[in-house]
């Protein structure tokens, strides 16, 4: 399935990380996508694509990463910042 990048507004609460959120939303208007169609291209419930496009923080990472799938991504395991690092980037 191939997609473009669009400009998603900026979550409506700035101080929560919403990465994911942010990605599905964008791939899904991107792909001219339902909530419902994703759900049944994912093979999961579309209250559970309303609730990761709505920000919810608890969910189950093997569904996420099933409404990943489509889009040919997945969550992994990325390195922090090391504490020096973090450190010398505040100095600058």
């Amino acid at each position: 399935m191939e997609s473009k990048d669009i400009d998603v507004k900026p979550s409506k609460t700035p101080d929560r990380d919403h990465i994911i959120t942010d990605f599905v939303l964008a791939r899904r208007k991107a792909n001219r996508l339902t909530q419902r169609e994703l759900a049944t291209l994912a093979g999961v419930g579309m209250r559970f694509i309303s609730e990761l496009e709505g920000g919810k923080t608890t969910l189950r990472l093997d569904t996420v990463n099933a409404v990943l799938r489509p889009f040919g991504k997945r969550l992994g395991v990325v390195d922090l910042p090391r504490q020096d690092q973090s450190e010398n980037e505040k100095e600058k």
